[in-house]
């Protein structure tokens, strides 16, 4: 029986994205999607077959705003629906509550976050906002009611209750401490919804938060470096140049080995590691790196984890790796666009 699966890829350097079909381990370009200008995220409804991404203004005088675009599954194109104009900035992570009825959005450049129901397809207004410099990520607990916001700029994760009709409101406490000067960026949550791990930037370490299912409030509980300490990397900061400095970059943070592993990216030395969870939710560094495409800000794992694909900032092409527990077999390499920093399975 054939598996086959479909991956999509933002390149903000040239404004598309690339559809991607993987078939029993070979992967084949099958669309490039253009004029989406300045796109480097996206969220995807799967039962509706649509993207929600974010966009710069493609001129002078346009907001950034967000698309929505169906997606066909057997050609691999994408068709503008609907576009939502954000003139306060652009969005730097969009994630879908759990039925699609709702997106949240994190706007690095504008320093806020946003909550707006989707009805039909339709991305509406935004229904509340929040304020924290640097917000970078954004996810939903699986059942909708909490949303948790990361602060890359003032090293917290901001927590709120999640109404029907995607009202935002603080939870209390409103937020939670991450170490000082580490830069927090992205965050998963468990399947069981009791923790919360999220990648700090500027250490490459992965922080975790024990998570109360009924409140919805996070604890630090732990951390474990995610970066390659044979590198010789030094801890970054706000505002440094981390490769020009040998500085720590840590990126994108995915589950893998059926929430055994938790797999993180760190660009200056363009380095994928696993770090290991154990029952009660401990971490522990990896043991192995693999260096992949160059400046990997996005990968992501196929939802059997059979399979990774890493994109490079500065690269024009993919890696196909095969997963095997902390390890990665590269398959091959597919030329995807420039810019590429967004990768997710559809």
């Amino acid at each position: 029986m054939t598996d086959s699966t479909l991956a999509l890829v933002a390149n903000s350097g040239d404004g598309t994205i690339s559809t991607f079909r993987l078939t029993d381990g070979a992967l084949e370009r099958i669309a490039v999607t253009e004029g989406l200008t300045g796109c480097s995220n996206f969220a995807i409804d799967r039962s509706r077959n649509l993207v929600h991404a974010a966009v710069k203004g493609a001129g002078a005088g346009e907001a950034p705003g967000i698309l929505t675009l169906s997606l066909d599954r057997e050609t691999g194109a994408l068709t503008v629906a609907d576009r939502l104009d954000l003139p306060a900035g652009g969005m730097n992570y969009l994630a879908l509550t759990h039925d699609g009825a709702g997106l949240l959005g994190a706007s690095y450049g504008g320093g806020y976050g946003i909550s707006a129901p989707i009805v039909d397809g339709v991305v509406g207004a935004p229904v509340s906002q929040i304020e924290f410099p640097n917000l970078h990520s954004v996810l939903p607990s699986a059942d909708g009611r909490f949303a948790y916001f990361v602060s890359l700029g003032a090293d917290l994760v901001a927590q709120y209750a999640v109404a029907d009709d995607m009202r935002l409101t603080p939870l209390d406490p409103e937020t939670v401490a991450a170490p000082a000067g580490s830069g927090p960026r992205h965050l998963v949550l468990n399947e069981a919804q009791d923790a919360v791990y999220v990648l700090t930037e500027f250490s490459a370490d992965v922080l975790h938060y024990a998570r109360d299912t009924a409140t919805g409030t996070l604890t630090l509980r732990g951390s474990a470096p995610a970066h390659d300490p044979s590198k010789g990397l030094g801890h970054s900061e706000f505002g440094a140049d981390p490769r020009a400095n040998h500085f720590i970059w840590g990126a994108d943070l995915h589950w893998g080995d059926d929430g055994r592993r938790l797999w993180a990216s760190e660009r200056t030395e363009s380095t994928l590691g696993a770090v290991a969870v154990a029952a009660d939710g401990s971490l522990t560094a990896p043991d192995t790196f693999t260096v992949t495409e160059p400046q990997p800000r996005g990968f992501a794992l196929s939802p059997d984890g059979a399979w990774l694909i890493a994109a490079g900032e500065q690269s024009t092409t993919v890696s196909l790796y095969a997963v095997d527990g902390s390890r990665l077999e590269l398959r091959r390499q597919a030329e995807t666009g420039r810019g590429a920093n967004w990768v997710r399975f559809a």
